[in-house]
């Protein structure tokens, strides 16, 4: 197997840089600092550190994320996501914004996610019991709800909901219960019209903690939008209903558009915004792309499939030069390759599972190749190749923030030779 002209593992970064500890031109040249990728977020944003702990990071800084979804901490990969906001107030320990029925008890002072004592215990002490709070609902957007929740000692979870409150109780929305005793989702329930429940999820977090979450989309806009919890799993007539002394612990409500339950922002008094993670590098790392031939390597952890999200690209910093890797519509990967704007090539996988993909690209005149998981995914022997001079990874190809992927991209490589169908299917074989 030939040496790759770029190699990049996440793991040395400084405030806008991550290092690559391979960066070479076709000839043997060492690019050094030239050849580390620029990292542009102009935001603090949260990541899972080493030990496993939700934390905050600096503006600027790379995000090597240590999540793994079995709760423990793994090696770290480069999370890359768009732009977002939390919506809710008092995401932290619940408090600022929030409505808090008489009939509930508090204690604060529990060990969250972030390992702080920040994290807050509710009670129920009847059915009503509910925490609740105002929200901006429109129609014809989705919605995704998300929460934090821990096993009580009383109860087997909360239920979650999004919806038009009416009185007491409510006249439309949805609700979705999670059993935090068992790691496991719940019934669902739906009452009157204008709420559809698309997707729900949960994701083991450590130390018995769950990040909840449903994604909901509006078909009308509620006079009286609210989102919260109950103690509880207890769904009745598609409302839900707090559990007796039921007791739940719970930290990190978000509230954001989209279909995706982005990284954690926290809140106090207001809204809070994350701006887009931009990675790219430009410049003498032209030398280190095949321009008349190469191979594109990449190993994501895929969580989400937004479409249309790239993955990694090369180009000329534009959109009219470029061979990209993208997510695309239905859960499929798709390879596409364009000269002076002409398309050249355009090769789309079957749906997939989210998982941990190896994808890899030969290219050449008249003679591509694409491969996921030491499959080939298609060929074109009709294609020219685009003269490119930069790289993108997770973020379009013409350097600004958007169709970011959401995800964690594990590794990358590029070689400056065509690597043969074999070589290709071993690369990328689990």
């Amino acid at each position: 197997m030939p040496t790759p002209s770029l190699i990049l593992v996440p793991a040395r970064f400084k405030t806008g840089k991550l290092y690559t500890p391979v960066a070479t031109t076709s000839g043997g040249v060492v690019l050094g600092a030239s050849g580390d990728f620029n990292v542009t977020r102009a935001t603090t944003a949260t990541r899972v550190n080493a030990s496993g702990y939700i934390e905050s990071v600096a503006s600027g800084i790379p995000r090597l994320d240590y999540y793994t979804s079995g709760g423990t901490a793994g090696c770290p990969a480069l999370l890359v996501e768009p732009s977002g906001s939390n919506t809710l107030s008092g995401s932290v320990s619940i408090d600022t914004g929030w409505t808090i029925t008489a009939d509930t008890t508090i204690t604060s002072g529990i060990v969250s996610p972030s390992g702080s004592t920040n994290a807050t215990l509710f009670q129920a002490t009847n059915t009503a019991s509910r925490v609740r709070q105002a929200a901006t609902l429109v129609s014809g957007t989705t919605y995704t709800f998300s929460c934090f929740g821990k096993f009580g000692s009383l109860s087997s979870g909360f239920t979650m909901n999004v919806f038009d409150e009416n009185a007491a109780s409510y006249g439309s929305g949805v609700c979705q219960a999670f059993n935090l005793n068992e790691g496991t989702l719940g019934a669902s329930g739906t009452i009157g019209a204008g709420f559809t429940l698309q997707s729900v999820g949960m994701e083991n977090y450590g130390n018995d903690w769950y990040r909840c979450r449903m994604t909901v989309l509006m078909s009308y806009t509620p006079t009286t939008p609210r989102v919260g919890f109950r103690m509880g799993t207890q769904i009745t007539g598609g409302r839900p209903l707090s559990v007796a002394n039921g007791t739940v612990n719970v930290w990190g409500a978000q509230l954001e558009t989209g279909s995706v339950a982005t990284s954690y922002i926290p809140t106090t008094t207001g809204s809070v915004s994350r701006n887009a993670d931009v990675i790219t590098l430009s410049g003498a790392v032209s030398g280190c792309i095949g321009q008349t031939e190469g191979t594109i390597y990449a190993e994501v952890d895929v969580r989400n499939f937004p479409s249309p999200s790239r993955l990694i690209g090369l180009s000329d910093g534009t959109s009219n030069n470029r061979i990209i890797i993208i997510f695309n519509t239905s859960n499929r990967i798709r390879l596409l390759a364009t000269v002076s704007t002409a398309s050249q090539v355009d090769i789309n996988s079957s749906s997939q599972v989210a998982g941990i993909f190896k994808i890899a690209v030969g290219y050449a005149l008249n003679d591509y190749a694409f491969y996921i998981n030491g499959v080939q995914v298609g060929t074109d022997t009709i294609a020219l190749v685009p003269a490119c001079s930069s790289i993108f990874l997770g973020n379009a190809e013409t350097g600004l923030a958007g169709s970011n992927i959401n995800d964690r991209i594990r590794a990358a490589a590029l070689y400056t030779t065509r690597l043969t169908n074999d070589q290709l299917a071993a690369l990328t074989t689990p």
